[in-house]
């Protein structure tokens, strides 16, 4: 045991991001380990402040006289394990954060929670003798008394809340019956659940179901390579309906076999609920959840039970990929190619590449899985870096849907302005006939979004970036990639038509509309709006799926993983939406968006039919995504991303500067990336920008930014640390300077 601690500060500013030394107490000698939280004085105050111990050591870095002591541990404090301390680290360094940052981030429960402790009064006297005593107690009239033991002489144990709530019985009574030796309590700790609470006959576990030749291939091959002891990234490439959760179980089920844990990443919290309902009727309460709708009890409990080997399987949204578990044996990553995957803030990390590290460090294999692959993983698998393997029938032998692609320009030119094509409006009142359920996606990302003409389909786009201009209230159209700017058109510069603006329309619009042309329709609306509250999404798609509504009108979150055997009919309003925005990867989501919503159809034996509106039904993202071909999507897309360097055929650092003052923002900018051209000249990085940010000011905070671009991820790394030190040198306030390497969205 060394005398001496390295303590990390719970203080999120680069100045203190780097270890203090403090002295161990001869109270804490035999106590203290490596990742525990302790409470330090610090500063010229001396004031007590939170922080964690990475490392123990004898040797003192500077004048023992000098060193403050560790006051005491953090009580109800999450130990941080040595392995959790490296990825931290490996965290820092890789994405640019502070380390406290980076602790954080691998700690999703912070704080323990206490236990909840039931109480149970358990009979210290033979059924006989109780029943003597409870006749003595009524012959004295101490009713209570004798009710008590006549309950206790049938039943010999009672949780103490049934006895004081249901039988009003005060506490002095059952007192004064365990002073007399009646009587004893007892107490057990429990874990508060993470499942829903009113869980029905759906919920009663169920027999695997057969897997064809094809899932069967993937799980041997997986499994025998890990029983060699090799550990590989694979990827399954399946359609929508082709039964990857089906092979996700079959792999854990044998990882359980050799007692292994696995964790199960899903990107939304929409999708938990029918997650965790398939999970569990295969595994029962081997399984648990963790996500941000949980209480910080029940969250904590769910680590506990990990961490003590109770569980094997936990499912949830990124946060969950940092699960103690002790034995993992895989990480599974459904719909990776999801956005959410990808941190929002400090370290802006990506789950996929975390896990992983996690893997290396835990010697386990990654799955990941999807109808539409990210580019990146999919170019991994070309370049043999990871192994692929395709799933290209649908498991129930149903087809996929039938396609129709509608123009909304023609629609436009026959005098429809309604948000429904008169192919939709058609399809909708033959499903209701039918009493079969629709499902109606808005793909409202970019809601302030581009600005096209609505008679030809032209969008007004940068003559530099290739990507779409944003439409600003000052009447400019922007470029926020290098800032090009122009005066707001009236009249479309292609075909001379007044109909070009920016699109607008919202998920409450579209219910409004559908009650108003369908009077007798049933529907439903998930949005943001609509799922504030813990259960909310339970509650809506419990609905849809006991077929309470006939339509599901919703964001993208509706069009994830749900299956609805009812549901034949999807309509994709806007479909152009995402197609524009000012981002290079705005043709992959499309893409991505359109295929998995086109999916929810004809999931079962009924067929399915999806009508895709569109002003462009011509471009390429649109066209492979309605003949469900991902192949020849991926073809054009990543020829465009290796002729202008974007991920993942190069790698791109995003560099945010953000300011109180406007001119001190564009300044800093600036000279930050005039740095990086002087430094590294040699190394030929390309850089973008800067520019002021799509955003350009949030709460009076003012935003610029600058891409860099280079081949090789190492190089970027080098960049990034030599700005951390420029910043420094300059006494810039490190905050307002952020780094988010190869992002999955424009800023």
């Amino acid at each position: 045991m060394g005398r001496f601690a390295d303590v990390i500060v719970d203080i999120s500013h680069e100045k203190v991001d780097r270890p203090f030394q403090y002295i161990i107490p001869v109270s804490l000698q035999e106590s203290l380990e490596i990742g525990m939280a302790v409470n330090i004085p610090f500063g010229m105050g001396n004031t007590l402040r939170k922080g964690y111990v990475i490392d123990i050591t004898d040797i003192p870095n500077f004048d023992v006289n000098k060193m403050k002591e560790i006051h005491s541990l953090v009580e109800q404090g999450v130990t941080v394990k040595e392995d959790a301390i490296s990825l931290a680290w490996w965290m820092k360094e890789n994405y640019g954060s502070t380390m406290i940052a980076a602790l954080k981030t691998v700690l999703p429960v912070k704080t323990k929670s206490k236990p909840v402790v039931k109480k149970f009064l358990c009979c210290q006297v033979s059924p006989e003798l109780a029943l003597e005593k409870s006749e003595e107690f009524l012959k004295k009239h101490q009713n209570a008394k004798a009710r008590l033991m006549q309950e206790l002489a049938t039943q010999q144990r009672l949780p103490q809340l049934l006895v004081t709530g249901k039988l009003h019985i005060a506490s002095s009574t059952i007192k004064s019956l365990e002073n007399a030796g009646l009587l004893s309590i007892e107490e057990e700790s429990s874990y508060r659940s993470a499942l829903p609470k009113n869980r029905d006959e759906r919920w009663q576990q169920q027999k695997k179901k057969i897997l064809s030749t094809n899932q069967q291939r993937i799980v041997e091959e997986i499994l025998q390579s890990y029983e060699k002891g090799i550990r590989e990234t694979y990827l399954i490439h399946g359609i929508t309906g082709s039964g990857k959760t089906e092979v996700y179980m079959e792999l854990i089920s044998h990882m359980i076999e050799m007692g292994k844990q696995t964790i199960v990443l899903i990107p939304e919290i929409a999708l938990t609920y029918q997650t965790l309902l398939r999970f569990y009727q295969r595994f029962g309460d081997k399984v648990s959840v963790m996500n941000s709708k949980l209480s910080p009890g029940e969250r904590s409990d769910q680590f506990e039970k990990a961490k003590k080997g109770e569980i094997d399987i936990m499912i949830g949204p990124r946060s969950a990929l940092f699960t103690p578990f002790t034995k993992l044996g895989m990480i599974i990553i459904d719909e990776e190619h999801e956005a959410s995957y990808k941190s929002e803030t400090m370290p802006k990390y990506h789950a996929r590449e975390v896990a992983k590290k996690i893997c290396e460090m835990k010697n386990a294999s990654l799955v990941l899985g999807s109808a539409t692959p990210s580019l990146e993983s999919y170019y991994a698998a070309k370049e043999n870096k990871i192994k692929l393997f395709p799933l290209k029938e649908r498991l129930a032998g149903g087809n996929l849907p039938h396609v129709q692609v509608v123009d909304l320009r023609e629609e436009l030119k026959n005098g429809n302005r309604s948000i429904f094509s008169k192919a939709l409006r058609a399809q909708l009142e033959d499903r209701l006939q039918k009493k079969q359920q629709s499902m109606l996606f808005i793909n409202r990302r970019g809601y302030a979004g581009f600005v096209s003409c609505r008679a030809c389909g032209h969008v007004m786009k940068c003559p530099h970036c290739d990507v779409s201009l944003s439409e600003h209230r000052n009447g400019q159209l922007v470029c926020h990639y290098c800032g090009f700017e122009m005066p707001k058109v009236t009249k479309c510069p292609k075909c001379g038509s007044k109909y070009i603006l920016g699109f607008r329309a919202g998920t409450q619009q579209i219910e409004e509309l559908l009650q108003k042309e369908f009077p007798t329709a049933r529907v439903l609306r998930m949005d943001a709006d609509t799922t504030q509250n813990k259960n909310s999404y339970e509650e809506i798609l419990s609905k849809f799926a006991n077929e309470e509504a006939d339509i599901l009108v919703g964001t993208q979150m509706i069009v994830k993983g749900h299956d609805f055997p009812k549901v034949t009919l999807v309509g994709i309003l806007a479909a152009d939406m995402s197609l524009h925005l000012a981002d290079y990867r705005s043709a992959e989501r499309t893409f991505q968006l359109i295929t998995q919503a086109a999916g929810r159809a004809g999931r079962s034996s009924l067929p399915g039919e999806v009508v895709i509106q569109t002003y462009n039904p011509e471009h390429y993202a649109i066209v492979h995504a309605a003949n469900q071909d991902y192949e020849n999507f991926y073809e054009e897309e990543i020829s465009y991303r290796e002729v202008m360097m974007y991920p993942p055929a190069a790698h791109m650092i995003a560099v945010l500067i953000l300011s109180q003052d406007e001119l001190t923002g564009v300044a800093h900018s600036k000279e930050l990336a005039d740095y990086v051209k002087q430094t590294f000249a040699e190394d030929r990085p390309y850089i973008i920008g800067p520019s002021a940010a799509n955003v350009g000011k949030i709460s009076d905070v003012y935003r610029n930014i600058f891409y860099i671009k280079h081949t090789k991820y190492a190089k970027l790394i080098n960049i990034k640390n030599a700005m951390e030190n420029f910043i420094k040198e300059k006494e810039w306030n490190a905050d307002t300077v952020q780094f988010d390497f190869d992002p999955m969205s424009a800023y």
